[in-house]
């Protein structure tokens, strides 16, 4: 018997509808009132970081506009045409990585395709992902068609990096700030989707998955299905700690005692453990930053849990390494961190 291969977390939970999308209502509620009303714009930009749902909210976008048998705005995902774009078979709904296809000839491909009426349904949709990727000759060749595309022609740009957009970009396009999903709302849907896929999670481990997503919905999926596997359908609290890797975040913690200690070879030798291994030594002095900022709310804060993304052991040793350091000190080693980090930008390692 063929085996049906297995979907990511991520991917079949992906939102269907508007009503879906986790933590972005600003945004939800505005597009679907221009569908309803018939008021809807030629070109979006949608901006955010990684997993708040830009891509998912233009592909039902798309399927809203197309949708034979429109709900209260929210597409119904049973007609023909939902059905084929859900597939990823619909001729009118293209995605395209601008990363990948970033060339003036890529674009000018697109100018050519975007002329033709729709096949199937009412709108062509263009939805471009990492749009800050595209070349000055790329951008130079689109603006006209994104300023006046041809009727029933949509284009949804998706940029982690709108700053790095130009203006005649911008200008447009209607603009939609994606905003880091909220701990708790995350946490009510990981709820959610281990109770229907019928695993076991407490709250306590839900609740710091939720923490260390950083307000990505997508990477708090990928963890949550990373922590079903490793207990075979349990989750549980002490596996989700080491899957975090939380507590062994061994250098960090090792260096901040060394400069305790005032063991400058002890923090050389660190230094060069870190350099040595592979890691990215640019990463590791921002890691070391974040690290020092912690110190300091462990150190002034009553209640350390309520604002650091980590576990009640990791929050232990913050704890006890803060009391070794007074506050000016801590503030003293943020600033010649930042110094750092401004260094290293301009550091030639080659």
């Amino acid at each position: 018997m063929l085996q049906l291969a297995y979907t990511a977390l991520y991917r079949e939970w992906r939102p269907k509808v508007f009503d879906e999308v986790v933590g972005q209502p600003h945004i939800t509620v505005t597009l679907k009132n221009q569908i309803k009303n018939n008021r809807i714009a030629h070109a979006y930009l949608f901006c955010g970081t990684r997993g708040t749902g830009k891509t998912s909210t233009a592909k039902i976008f798309s399927k809203a506009v197309n949708c034979l048998n429109l709900q209260d705005g929210e597409p119904c995902n049973e007609c023909e045409m939902c059905k084929k774009i859900n597939a990823g078979l619909a001729i009118d709904v293209s995605e395209m990585d601008a990363a990948s296809h970033n060339k003036v000839d890529d674009i000018r491909e697109l100018i050519e395709e975007v002329k033709y009426p729709p096949s199937e349904g009412k709108y062509k949709v263009y939805i471009m992902d990492e749009a800050h990727m595209l070349t000055q000759g790329a951008v130079n060749a689109f603006l006209k068609t994104l300023e006046e595309p041809p009727k029933n022609v949509i284009f949804i740009l998706a940029t982690t990096d709108p700053q790095k957009l130009p203006i005649t970009i911008l200008s447009r396009c209607q603009r939609f700030d994606f905003k880091r999903i909220k701990s708790d709302d995350v946490f009510e849907r990981l709820v959610k989707i281990t109770k229907e896929q019928g695993n076991f999670a407490d709250n306590k481990s839900l609740k710091l998955i939720a923490r260390m997503s950083d307000g990505a919905m997508r990477d708090a999926l990928s963890i949550l299905d990373q922590a079903i596997s490793m207990g075979n359908g349990k989750v549980e609290y002490e596996q989700v700690v080491n899957i975090l890797g939380l507590v062994t975040n061994e250098n960090l913690l090792r260096l901040t005692d060394s400069i305790i200690d005032k063991d400058v070879e002890r923090a050389i030798k660190i230094i060069d453990d870190v350099v040595y291994s592979g890691k990215d030594i640019n990463l590791f002095i921002k890691d070391m930053t974040h690290h020092m900022r912690n110190l300091m709310m462990a150190k002034i804060s009553q209640n350390p849990e309520e604002v650091l993304d980590m576990s009640e052991e990791g929050i232990e040793i913050m704890k006890a390494q803060a009391d070794k350091l007074r506050i000016e000190e801590i503030m003293r080693y943020i600033r010649i961190l930042q110094e750092t980090i401004e260094q290293s930008k301009w550091s030639n390692q080659n």
